[in-house]
């Protein structure tokens, strides 16, 4: 099956949906697929081979942080260009009612096309007023994928209609080993953190308090934390006192996150909101790491209730630092967790998920069909 699909995020900035759709990609071809990507990105920026660049990005507030997006001429006509030479049996659009991409390839295609909604957030003002733009485009989708029952929530309250449920994948083969860091995670217990640093919704705010509840208690505990943002700013934000008990890596390499996972006695995921899944955290599960996550819709459903990792009441830093010293004291606990954890997480495998996907792919192109001989 020749597969045409549209990253609406600069490919080269960290991401949940990219790396989504990345992954997919990589799956589908593993299967036999002839996979191609458009996405926004510089012409001189190395790319994988199934990647078409669609030009520079440029960024744009949307569900609490700040999207890279390409939307303007040049883009137009990539996309349309794509779309005419790809001759594809079935285009896939991610996030199709952000103004980039997915949404200009709507509009110019004339085949099958499904569309995968991850967001999750509440009534938008943005979608409201767009509206009226967006319908041309969203009502040429003959199927509707949502990651979670919160994304799938957000699409019939902004956009109508319904969506089969799939549920992101995780590579799991990918974070099963890994060797530790130099030195971690040591004899006194270490916390771990992926994220960006610098936007709230992630909630390292929430963790660095109670890293600073504490800390003073034990004497050995570390903090290990990985992502986009100024690490030097958030460092000055725990008291000098045990700063250097935090190690503040800024972003690193796939590689890298691998060993990051492998190198923590316990990952947190302090998210405040907006997760419609929680990748991340799924990622950690492959890594049989025991999670401590902020108890919101996305994490509850990935760790099953509580029962692959434990949940403490998001934004409740006092919470999050009894939830992490209980887990810091029980080994027996953490490895009930991690066993837990990676059953859980076999059935994000990219090797099921990617099935299911093909699956929706030939339900519309078969309803395509059907409806062409019918006329």
């Amino acid at each position: 099956m020749r597969i045409g699909v549209a990253c609406p995020y600069s490919w080269d900035v960290p991401g949940g949906v990219q790396q989504h759709i990345r992954d997919l990609a990589e799956a589908l071809i593993g299967l036999g697929h002839d996979v191609s990507v458009i996405a926004p990105a510089d012409d001189d920026k190395p790319l994988p081979g199934y990647v078409v660049p669609a030009g520079k990005a440029v960024p744009v507030p949307y569900n609490g942080s700040v999207a890279r997006v390409a939307f303007g001429p040049l883009s137009v006509s990539r996309v349309r260009r794509w779309v005419k030479d790809g001759n594809f049996d079935v285009l896939h659009v991610h996030e199709p009612a952000v103004p980039s991409l997915s949404l200009l390839a709507c509009w110019v295609a004339s085949g099958p096309i499904v569309a995968t909604v991850h967001t999750a957030m509440p009534r938008s003002r943005w979608l409201l007023a767009a509206q009226p733009v967006l319908r041309s485009a969203l009502e040429k989708i003959d199927g509707r994928i949502a990651v979670s029952e919160a994304a799938r929530t957000t699409l019939v309250e902004h956009l109508g209609g319904d969506a089969v449920l799939i549920p992101n994948g995780v590579a799991t083969a990918r974070y099963r080993h890994a060797r530790p860091l130099t030195g971690w995670p040591g004899t006194g217990g270490a916390v771990g953190f992926l994220g960006r640093m610098d936007e709230p919704r992630k909630g390292l705010p929430v963790l660095l308090k109670a890293f600073e509840l504490l800390a003073p208690e034990r004497e050995g505990l570390r903090l290990l934390i990985a992502g986009p943002g100024d690490a030097d700013e958030q460092g000055q934000k725990l008291p000098p006192r045990i700063r250097d008990r935090a190690l503040f890596l800024g972003e690193v390499s796939e590689e890298d996150k691998v060993r990051v996972l492998h190198s923590v006695d316990v990952f947190c995921s302090p998210n405040t909101g907006g997760e419609s899944f929680g990748i991340v955290t799924a990622e950690a599960m492959a890594a049989g790491v025991p999670i401590v996550a902020s108890d919101i819709d996305a994490f509850r459903q990935v760790l099953r209730g509580g029962s692959a990792g434990e949940l403490f009441a998001a934004g409740d830093a006092a919470a999050l630092a009894a939830a992490l010293a209980r887990l810091l004291d029980d080994p027996a606990r953490r490895a009930e967790l991690s066993v837990a954890a990676l059953a859980a997480v076999a059935s994000y495998d990219w090797q099921v998920v990617a099935r299911d996907v093909v699956s929706v792919y030939e339900t519309v192109v078969l309803g395509r069909a059907t409806v062409g001989v019918a006329q």
